[in-house]
């Protein structure tokens, strides 16, 4: 799914209302439809709402969302902020059907109060997605106090006072909603630590707009959806063998980490890779080939460390990095293993570290190798940057000039790739956040790079992958007690969801 910007969001909604062709009104109309059956979904008629209502088009659709509310026998009152003289066409043509109803309406002038009461669901309306200024003074009062009330907050396609895409500068007072029901698109500012809490959970609305006019709208941000996989998956063929699954080397391990390699492993061959070979520190032998019993071990001539490579002749794929440290040693390993591979390599962890530590080997990197860094050891390959968006164009300008893909790993991982375009990550969940849950993605991106994916599918899929496998863990144990044992437990299963 591509994100899309405000301009052609915009010109999806002019382009269906002249070609469908549909009013204004009436796509007003049915986008708030939509919003008014998740909420009749979610809230029982025991419920109260407040709708408090800018005077564009946002605040347009909020007064529909009361006018159904209304109508569907809920208990609702309405606020506008009259911070202008008059608002958009379809705002004030939707008031007039709204009065009709001798619906509660109290409209406010510049510094009159929101009468805010306890145990009402607030329906924020009052900007969207065409925010282009912070919002300050009276207003921004008012919004600070919405936040203040402790109620759940539902906001119609965008937290008032969030823009869509870059907030860096943005001091004005915004909503924090705790859901989001945003039509046909994630804004870019949903996936962005610094922005994302305000949106709470979001969930996208179809609302109709023109499918052929979105499809040819061209982004450089991409959502993951498992859709997005059907034409990717490779399906066994009954005669194939393991030797049509490829051989993947693993890297890995140090004296006291050996874990990090047996977590990889495990999650490598769960996710299908035909062959599999650890190499690790001699210390690592014995609790290795007991853990994971299906691969073969080659041991480090060092007894605590990785020392030397094999023959990379073998292998279709090789991972770097879990538990393997940052010695001296171990960072002439990888020096090596950069000048003789041919082949794209997973870079994770410890192999980060030593990367960032010696810059002038990324240009010797193979072409379209990934680096799977957490945001810590992406700064220190990167240098600081400002904000969320100064983090993603640095992510992309790093990708294109080392030609590499790089998975930024975190809610809603970003992926990056060569030609500019970033991919965004729809699975997993905060529970993941914990020891091995990286060790477990670059064994699933390395299986699935060795099985002869293409190093972006490679990627991407192991990240939605993981975050899937991830999320079944979450239902059965709780985000609270996973380990990321358990993640490799439930691989199965999630690709199994992927595949049906």
């Amino acid at each position: 799914m591509i994100i899309l910007d405000a301009n052609q969001i915009r010109a999806a909604d002019q382009f269906t209302i002249e070609n469908e062709p549909i009013p204004s009104i009436d796509l007003m109309e049915r986008a708030s439809a939509r919003c008014v059956e998740w909420i009749v979904g979610h809230y029982d008629k025991s419920n109260s709402f407040h709708v408090v209502s800018g005077m564009g088009n946002n605040g347009g659709d909020g007064l529909v969302i009361a006018r159904l509310l209304l109508s569907s026998g809920y208990t609702c009152r309405i606020s506008i902020f009259k911070y202008t003289q008059t608002g958009s066409k379809d705002f004030e043509e939707n008031l007039k059907r709204l009065k009709q109803k001798q619906a509660n309406i109290q409209e406010l002038e510049n510094g009159e109060e929101l009468d805010l009461k306890p145990n009402e669901i607030i329906v924020d309306a009052i900007f969207g997605s065409g925010l282009t200024r912070p919002i300050e003074n009276w207003l921004a009062s008012q919004v600070n106090s919405i936040n203040k009330i402790n109620e759940e907050i539902v906001s119609v396609d965008m937290p008032s006072g969030l823009y869509m895409v870059d907030n860096f500068g943005n001091n004005g007072a915004i909503v924090k909603a705790d859901y989001t029901l945003t039509f046909e698109t994630p804004k870019l500012s949903f996936l962005f630590p610094d922005t994302g809490t305000y949106s709470g959970k979001w969930i996208i609305l179809d609302i109709g707009l023109n499918k052929e006019f979105l499809a040819k709208q061209e982004s450089r941000y991409h959502y993951l959806m498992e859709e997005d996989f059907e034409p990717v998956l490779v399906q066994r063929k009954k005669f194939d063998h393991k030797g049509n699954y490829g051989h993947a080397l693993i890297i890995a391990g140090s004296k006291g980490k050996i874990g990090a390699a047996i977590l990889a492993s495990r999650a490598c061959l769960k996710a299908g890779v035909g062959l599999l070979t650890g190499y690790v520190p001699e210390c690592g032998y014995t609790s290795f080939q007991s853990k994971v019993s299906e691969a073969m071990c080659i041991t480090s001539e060092d007894e605590n460390e990785i020392l030397g490579l094999p023959s990379l002749s073998p292998y279709s794929a090789c991972a770097f990095g879990p538990g393997i440290g940052a010695s001296p040693v171990s960072s002439q390993a990888l020096k090596m293993l950069i000048q003789e591979s041919n082949n794209p390599l997973v870079i994770d962890a410890d192999g980060l570290n030593i990367l960032a530590n010696n810059k002038t080997w990324l240009q010797y990197l193979p072409p379209h190798s990934i680096l799977t860094p957490h945001p810590g050891e992406f700064k220190r390959l990167v240098g600081e940057y400002e904000s969320d968006m100064d983090r993603i164009d640095a992510l992309s300008a790093f990708s294109e000039k080392y030609r590499c893909i790089v998975v930024l790993k975190g809610a809603y991982s970003a992926i990056a790739v060569p030609d500019g375009q970033v991919f965004f990550n729809s699975t997993g969940n905060p529970g993941m956040a914990t020891a091995g849950s990286g060790d477990v993605l670059t064994g699933i991106i390395t299986s699935f790079l060795a099985q002869g994916y293409h190093p972006v599918h490679a990627a991407c899929l192991g990240v939605y992958y993981h975050g899937k496998a991830g999320d079944i863990a979450a239902e059965k144990q709780g985000e609270q007690s996973m380990i990321a044992g358990d993640i490799v437990n439930e691989l199965g299963e999630s690709l199994k969801v992927l595949r049906s």
